[in-house]
């Protein structure tokens, strides 16, 4: 009866059990992450009971539709496995810094971190990351109230919290793969690993990929369709063309890896033999599926981040972004290529010298259109009133870190040279140096300049400037020297080594991943400060950055419905065009009813259902699996029956709104660009005319 109910689940199962059993520094550290899921847990039950949040948790966020609030509910998550994430790489780096002839951990302790971290950072911080700033300011700038599918939004998050809970759950309850954030059939096979570590890594990955997938689908549609008026393609702001083709890429790129996750699972739960090459399988089928997601998903974290950097250039400097035409095509070009270079993750697998020669072109080519951009941002930035903010600290760090990255990225396009540099710690350096300063520099960029728009006050400037020099160097001193050991031929992936002139080296990057994890308690330092000083920094107009574009023509934080009135564009900048004609908070004539899609459970079901049908796969709990899909099914089913119900905003109620806050900025002088980080900063700017030469 037991083994019915818990299938393979015993108490040995659990991570505090085996610390007892088993003491050492290995079970230790695990143990001491094991709880602080149980302790983190509590203290939060603690504080929603103490605050009497619970009503408006359910009631106001997880019910919620609103795209701005699940925006802000992706961040949240991001930002917890961002905790995680960090961690976890100052652990690798502190047992190199002492690895010579044998660090601290063990060797299937340090593959499991270098297989979560990366499965992490990938999949629950940097998609969540990017998803989240999506999901705030596309629909702000293309002039929309909501997204094209508000249901489907909802469940994509849940589908991603549901992988998430799967992923975080593997600390307390066995153990996570370790075969790599690849997880290629050679390390996650069922006769290699039978344990559960691998069937936590499929079924995290493959749920919360189904979430990205959706969400793809949700904002092509969106942009496609619900543009306000006047806006055609070749007026969208830079961040929703990215948005645009991130969510092509989203689409076209995410089911493979979930076949590939499918195909892994029935490998190892029915017995098929897919990636068995005794037995007509394929493993080369494996790493290609894999691959043609894989290097797609490096644009599609890529992409959202270019178009913060745009959004910087242009705003920063006071001016209009140079060569708009030359980046929206240099964008779609590094979408479509994106899809014809897969192979050289792979050059060192046998394929002819002539398919190598090939991708390594493509691989080549590929670079042309990012180094367009970054060409064109610099040449926007020349002549302009440049405002050297946190946001403007990232865009700097950026070219000159992701430059280096990008180089080092065309040096491993060539075959020979790959052959020589791969699986070394060159290419982990080349990974982080594409990733930190391009993606993460962007991510932290974005929610400094997102953040009041809907939280209704700015993030404290000092703090924020220090952050974003703490994340420079301490990335600086964590990855370059990379580049170094890896060409003195020390491999990724080593808990030890035994060259002793490799240590000084190690012991710089140690020092910079303490930088590292500096750096992430200056973010929630930041946040912390300014949400206790958030009166002082308030920005209730709307516009604290001279902004360009229609995010700003809102007060801060936006109301659900965004615009009383849609606008209507004639222009690329049309909220900079209207403040430059003075007509940006002119008296609208007539208010009309708005009509809201109502809060649902939807998602929130559908998250418990998917995280019940993944732990009971994972543990053998077949009625729980069971259960659960059969309860996911139900839902929708249900769902799909139910009328739709709206809400409505009373024409009166958005009038009396809108009209305050319109009246309040024609008699308010705004700030100019010199005051923009002091408190007399309330979100009106009085904008910088700057032509471009």
């Amino acid at each position: 009866m037991l083994e019915v109910l818990f299938g393979r689940l015993t108490w040995d199962s659990i991570i505090l059990v085996q610390a007892v059993e088993q003491p050492n520094i290995n079970t230790f550290i695990t143990a001491s992450a094991a709880a602080m899921m149980p302790v983190g847990g509590v203290m939060i039950v603690a504080l929603l009971t103490w605050m009497k949040w619970w009503k408006p948790l359910f009631c106001e966020w997880l019910t919620s539709v609103d795209h701005k609030k699940i925006g802000t509910m992706y961040i949240i998550f991001a930002v917890i496995m961002l905790f995680r994430g960090v961690v976890e790489g100052m652990l690798m780096r502190a047992n190199q810094a002492v690895g010579l002839n044998g660090g601290f951990l063990s060797s299937d302790h340090f593959n499991q971190l270098f297989t979560t971290h990366g499965t992490n950072m990938i999949f629950f911080v940097a998609m969540p990351f990017l998803i989240g700033l999506i999901n705030i300011v596309v629909p702000l700038q293309i002039g929309a109230r909501d997204v094209a599918f508000p249901k489907l939004n909802q469940i994509s998050l849940g589908l991603t919290a549901a992988g998430g809970f799967l992923f975080m759950i593997s600390l307390m309850v066995g153990e996570f793969s370790t075969g790599g954030w690849t997880g290629y059939p050679s390390f996650t096979g069922r006769l290699v690993n039978p344990g559960v570590g691998p069937d936590y890594y499929i079924l995290s990955v493959a749920i919360s990929g189904i979430g990205s997938t959706l969400t793809g689908v949700n904002f092509a549609v969106t942009i496609y369709k619900m543009r306000t008026a006047g806006m055609n393609f070749m007026r969208m702001p830079l961040f929703t063309w990215t948005a645009l083709c991130t969510s092509i890429l989203l689409i076209f790129a995410m089911p493979p890896l979930t076949a590939c996750c499918a195909m892994l699972g029935l490998d190892r739960f029915l017995g098929f033999h897919f990636f068995t090459n005794d037995m007509g399988g394929n493993l080369m089928n494996f790493i290609n599926l894999f691959w043609m997601f894989g290097h797609p998903e490096v644009y599609i974290l890529i992409l959202p981040a270019f178009g913060v950097m745009s959004e910087i250039a242009s705003t920063y400097s006071g001016k209009r972004l140079y060569g708009y035409t030359g980046i929206v095509s240099a964008t779609m070009c590094i979408a479509v290529l994106s899809f014809m270079v897969w192979l050289h993750h792979f050059f060192t697998m046998g394929q002819s010298a002539t398919v190598n020669a090939a991708f390594g072109v493509a691989t080549l080519l590929i670079a042309i259109p990012t180094g367009v951009k970054i060409y064109d941002w610099l040449a926007t930035l020349w002549g302009g009133r440049i405002r050297f903010t946190a946001p403007m600290i990232y865009l700097c760090g950026f070219f000159v870190l992701f430059t280096i990255g990008g180089l080092s990225g065309v040096v491993l396009a060539s075959p020979t040279l790959d052959y020589q540099l791969h699986n070394s710690l060159f290419l982990v350096a080349h990974f982080h140096n594409v990733i930190i300063p391009g993606v993460l520099f962007g991510i932290l960029a974005g929610i400094h300049i997102w953040f009041p728009k809907i939280y209704g006050f700015r993030l404290i400037e000092s703090y924020s400037r220090i952050t974003a020099i703490l994340w420079a160097v301490g990335f600086s001193l964590a990855f370059l020297p990379l580049y170094k050991v890896g060409m003195m031929g020390m491999t990724r992936r080593t808990v030890a080594y035994q060259d002793p002139d490799l240590v000084p080296w190690m012991v710089v990057s140690g020092i910079g991943a303490l930088i590292l994890g500096l750096a992430f308690l200056f973010v929630l330092l930041t946040i912390l400060m300014s949400v206790l000083n958030r009166k002082k920094l308030a920005v209730p107009f709307g516009d604290p950055w001279d902004g360009r574009t229609l995010e700003w023509w809102t007060p801060a934080p936006a109301p659900d419905w965004n615009f009383a009135v849609l606008p209507k564009v004639e222009g690329r900048d049309a909220f900079h065009d209207a403040k430059e004609k003075g007509t940006a908070y002119q008296p609208i004539e007539k208010y009309e009813d708005i009509e809201m899609p109502a809060n649902t459970y939807y998602g929130f079901i559908i998250m418990v259902m998917a995280s019940g049908f993944g732990f009971g796969l994972v543990w053998h709990m077949w009625w729980l699996a069971i259960a659960s899909l059969l309860g996911a099914i139900a839902t929708a089913i249900t769902y799909a029956f139910l009328p739709q119900r709206n809400r409505i905003i009373p024409a009166a109620e958005v009038r009396e709104i809108d009209e305050a806050w319109r009246r309040a900025a024609r008699e308010s002088v705004g700030v100019t660009r010199d005051d923009e980080c002091k408190e007399a900063n309330q979100g009106l700017a009085r904008p910088d005319i700057i032509k471009n030469p």
